[in-house]
């Protein structure tokens, strides 16, 4: 414990700004159970009302996670179109020396929008980057899948870009690609968020493996991870919480943060399927306290989970609201500066199982064993039914609603 608390106290002297901080993993379907690709997003943002927002494209639809702040988006931070072309980036930090006045990757989420709207594949994107004027202004990592099992990271700086494709296994040896803050072709050891990228990359090499990478299973192993892989400790242990503790600690460089405002996975299709079937797996707000629900691109256009959707008259969606009300009491030490980085981890979690995650986990599943059947009988069909979509939002709408209400009196 003594060594535990020597580790807070440097901790706290090497706190860093989040802003534009992300965790990400492109994985092929070489290595799923179901041989569907899956793109993983865990957004950390300044930005901590998000929703999801339906786009009428030049060529394609799609959908996409936006700040709520914005009633007419002109960017997006991870989405999916009617032909299966799904994208999402991170932002890095050591691809470009930027100029005074300069904003990192000032271009990515709009890159990301124009992407969304006329490419089909893995290949298109390509061709896409290909033509961009120059400087871009642009420094990401940009995942991507597509309907035809595509699946690649693009390191792009102002001028080039590197991409490393997921199913050749001289860039993915393990059939994926982890991302973090830095980029493989930038400088070595700067940029950021090289703690979280040992985490994804520890816990995503045996379950690549094993068969384990699933869109629930990167929720809850991922986007809801307390393990620290440089300090060995992990919250989820039991060691952190009362009588050992008080129940209080530092809030640096778990996947999870104060600062995550969504996490997405998208759930792509087997080469020769509809791409109508690709599914966007949506957590909202802080995912601790959130839980997923899914989205398709076909038919959003007149309706999708309301819990999701960005209301015209409080400017945020039901679901990311209440999230964020319930993240501000586990952040809710604000005494002076940088105590917001203080994480009441025994409202998270608990020896007695009544913490917020440990509440909301059962609900999640519930989500996930409704959702199973719908999905079972399209993909045998070859497509979604729009009546039986909208059947599907509105019974998880209500379940999730009920639940915030019965828990927590939201």
């Amino acid at each position: 414990m003594k060594k535990t608390l020597l580790f807070l106290l440097i901790f706290l002297n090497v706190c860093v700004s989040s802003t534009y901080a992300c965790s990400s993993a492109v994985i092929s379907g070489k290595v799923t159970p179901d041989g569907r690709p899956l793109l993983w997003k865990h957004r950390d943002t300044d930005f901590p009302q998000n929703s999801v927002h339906y786009f009428r494209g030049g060529k394609y639809n799609f959908v996409a996670i936006i700040n709520s702040v914005q009633e007419d988006p002109h960017e997006i931070w991870i989405g999916t179109n009617e032909a299966g072309f799904s994208l999402m980036n991170t932002q890095s930090y050591n691809l470009v020396q930027i100029e005074e006045g300069e904003e990192r990757g000032d271009a990515n989420g709009r890159v990301m929008k124009r992407a969304l709207e006329i490419c089909a594949t893995v290949e298109d994107f390509r061709v896409f980057l290909d033509t961009l004027s120059k400087p871009s202004l642009i420094e990401a990592n940009f995942g991507v899948i597509d309907a035809r099992g595509g699946a690649a990271v693009f390191e792009v700086d102002y001028y080039t870009y590197v991409m490393y494709d997921a199913n050749d296994a001289k860039d993915a040896p393990c059939g994926y690609i982890a991302r973090t803050n830095f980029s493989f072709a930038g400088e070595v050891n700067q940029g950021a968020g090289y703690v979280r990228f040992m985490q994804v990359d520890k816990m995503l090499m045996p379950a690549s493996a094993t068969g384990e990478i699933t869109p629930a299973w990167i929720f809850s192993e991922l986007s809801r991870s307390f393990a620290h892989p440089l300090l060995g400790i992990d919250l989820k242990s039991g060691s952190f919480n009362k009588p050992h503790t008080t129940g209080w600690f530092v809030d640096q460089d778990f996947i999870a943060r104060k600062s995550t405002a969504s996490s997405v996975v998208i759930q792509g299709v087997k080469e020769g399927e509809n791409p109508e079937l690709t599914t966007m797996w949506t957590v909202l707000g802080y995912p601790p306290v959130s839980v997923a629900m899914p989205v398709w691109v076909k038919g959003a256009d007149k309706q999708f989970p309301r819990m999701l959707r960005r209301d015209a008259e409080t400017g945020v969606s039901p679901l990311c609201d209440k999230v964020v009300r319930l993240a501000d009491k586990v952040f809710s030490y604000k005494q002076g500066m940088g105590s917001n980085r203080y994480l009441h981890w025994e409202l998270l979690h608990n020896s007695k199982g009544t913490g917020m995650m440990q509440v909301l986990e059962p609900v999640e599943k519930e989500v996930f064993f409704r959702t199973a059947p719908y999905l079972q009988r399209w993909r045998e069909g070859g497509a979604p039914d729009v009546k039986e979509c909208y059947s599907l939002y509105e019974e998880l709408d209500l379940y999730v609603e009920e639940r915030y209400r019965e828990y927590f009196d939201l």
